[in-house]
């Protein structure tokens, strides 16, 4: 999983396992000139945290709509594209997903953005959002991108005509553009992004205690919230529990922890660390997770 997060050049990525099973996935890219173009296939929930560039901007969509995905703290509904500035990445995906995607520098989309609506580039796209399409627009999208895909890799592998490349490269980033709305209301975002913030300072104060874990209780009482506000905010946020999603991040921690250890280093060591002390249990929930036991992690890094 990690060496997949770090395939994608250029980019600075972080994965976090949140299903049961082996982590299989699979990066189309393709770069044309000043754009980026992507498939992602993986088969388990993954947390996909980090960045992209502050020079980019990236529109995103499900190949297959899910009722499970999140986009800086929105449930992205079906016929929804993802889009906003590359500095901050934070998703949330399910099991057997395809992500699609294209990710163009800021100096090509301005200008084409004024050719095509005469005004400014939409100050809206600094923000992370979540807008609806129609799924007419939705199903042309998702079929030209794949076509786009596969006809840009055929050309960038020939070393073909540029102009052909900047052809198929104008093409499918209008497809994306035109399939916007016309209008985008932004007067839930405030209360998004409150939402969101908690979550991130739960996270954060979860993992600062990783050898003696917080109760959440503790996490509440240290955030100054209720149980019941942050437990409807991470199911709002990441679609989990505070105790689900805390005890997934442990457990991967431990995995990184197995897969980086120093010769000698033992499991109960590692697993310690990360605030695992009844060994058995530990041991199970590991390989439910994982599909392993940590020994053969350790074993096999």
């Amino acid at each position: 999983m990690d060496h997949h997060a770090l395939s994608q050049k250029g980019w600075a990525l972080h994965y976090e396992q949140l299903s049961s099973g082996q982590f299989k996935g699979r990066i189309h890219q393709v770069q044309l000139p000043e754009v980026t173009l992507l498939r992602e296939d993986t088969n388990i929930a993954l947390r996909q945290r980090g960045r992209l560039d502050n020079s980019v901007y990236g529109f995103a969509m499900a190949l297959k709509d899910s009722s499970d995905l999140f986009f800086n703290g929105q449930r992205v509904p079906e016929n929804a594209i993802m889009c906003g500035k590359g500095d901050v990445v934070d998703m949330t995906t399910p099991d057997n997903f395809t992500l699609i995607a294209v990710v163009v520098e800021r100096d090509l989309l301005n200008p084409l953005w004024e050719r095509m609506y005469q005004k400014p580039l939409a100050h809206w796209l600094e923000k992370q959002l979540v807008l609806q399409t129609s799924g007419v627009k939705a199903k042309i999208l998702r079929d030209l991108q794949i076509t786009v895909l596969d006809q840009a890799s055929a050309l960038a592998n020939r070393q073909h005509d540029p102009q052909a490349l900047r052809q198929l490269r104008d093409e499918i980033l209008m497809e994306w553009i035109e399939a916007l709305p016309s209008q985008v209301d932004m007067h839930e975002l405030p209360t998004l992004e409150r939402r969101k913030k908690l979550v991130d300072k739960a996270c954060e104060l979860m993992l600062g205690h990783t050898d003696e874990p917080l109760s959440i209780l503790e996490v509440c009482s240290h955030l100054g919230t209720s149980r019941r506000k942050l437990n409807y905010s991470f199911q709002d946020v990441l679609g989990t529990t505070p105790v689900k999603y805390l005890r997934a991040l442990r457990l991967n921690g431990v995995r990184r922890g197995l897969r980086d250890a120093a010769k000698g280093v033992m499991v109960q060591d590692v697993a310690a660390h990360w605030g695992f002390w009844h060994l058995g249990q530990f041991a199970q929930d590991y390989k439910r997770l994982f599909g392993e036991l940590p020994s053969s992690t350790l074993r096999h890094p």
